[in-house]
């Protein structure tokens, strides 16, 4: 069995335990690898340290990024830097697609600039040549994601126009579950174009139905916190899933035996009164439709009021 000289550092003896873990069909082809927060939990480092480690095998072409699962292994006649040369190619679409594609695998505290060039088989400087720092890169990835918007007809009625937006926004929260954390700042908010474009479609709704400015703007603000709050929910399950490697059902049967003794011990009858009347799964999705049809039931009758 290799053992690792004493002298390397951490990151090393993080890939080189990975590498033969891969070498070994312990991971195979596909298999996701520990995530950077399982790393850190696994070899008591810093996240920093976690994502060198990852980077490193990224460069060899052992493992690579899959928006939604995570980081895996590589199949093994993927090649480095993708049949160009180091940083051939290279334009601020591409960079701003892959850094979406590795946010959406691996989350936000993923992403760096360093990591996204790993991707292309080049240097960190070759990048600043197209996007000068992350602040700005999380930013044109916002904007990547908003250049789109609700397909179809418009329907007819303000509250199925705005209806179709939410949920539109809500569909973009659920692909790229760090959009919401990048677009949390509703009082600081980024200037980006497209992103004001729904803003703007928004608001074009509201407009005419008797709303003074500031209610419109209101309406606008609360409804799209509201998305950005159940979607924050849709990130931490995302992380949650790539850390324990189970979904939520999987680690709800997982915890049963723990759960079970406090939800029938009886200090909690009314809670215990729910679960008792049946099964049923707390989904994401069923939750902001629930939430959504309130808030437009509550804009409906403020509508009515300033009428």
């Amino acid at each position: 069995m290799a053992v690792d000289p004493p002298y390397l550092p951490p990151y090393l003896r993080i890939a080189a335990a990975l590498r033969r873990r891969i070498a070994s069909g312990e991971l195979a082809p596909g298999d996701r690898v520990p995530s950077t927060r399982r790393i850190t939990q696994e070899w008591g480092v810093a996240m920093a340290t976690a994502t060198k480690a990852l980077t490193a095998l990224n460069q060899e072409g052992l493992v690579r990024a899959v928006p939604g699962v995570g980081t895996v292994v590589a199949e093994p006649d993927r090649s480095r830097g993708r049949g160009a040369a180091p940083g051939e190619g290279l334009s601020r679409g591409r960079v701003v697609r892959a850094a979406i594609a590795l946010a959406d695998a691996e989350g936000l505290g993923a992403l760096s600039m360093r990591r996204v060039a790993t991707e292309f088989g080049t240097s960190t400087m070759a990048l600043y040549r197209h996007v000068p720092n992350k602040a700005e890169l999380v930013r044109l990835m916002s904007e990547e994601v908003f250049s789109g918007g609700p397909s179809g007809p418009e329907p007819a009625g303000w509250r199925p126009r705005l209806t179709r937006e939410v949920r539109w926004l809500w569909s973009q929260y659920e692909r790229h579950p760090w959009l919401a954390r990048a677009m949390a700042g509703l009082t600081r908010p980024m200037a980006s174009p497209h992103a004001m474009s729904y803003t703007e479609r928004t608001l074009g709704t509201l407009r005419g139905l008797g709303l003074t400015p500031y209610g419109m703007i209101h309406v606008h603000l609360a409804l799209l916190g509201y998305a950005q709050g159940v979607a924050m929910a849709v990130e931490l399950e995302s992380q949650a899933r790539q850390d324990t490697g189970m979904t939520a059902e999987e680690w709800m049967a997982a915890n049963e035996s723990r759960l079970d003794p406090v939800q029938l011990g009886g200090a909690f009858p009314v809670l215990t009164s729910l679960f008792g009347d049946g099964e049923f799964d707390l989904e994401l999705g069923t939750l902001f439709e629930f939430g959504l049809e309130r808030m437009l039931d509550g804009i409906a009758s403020l509508i009515e009021r300033s009428s």
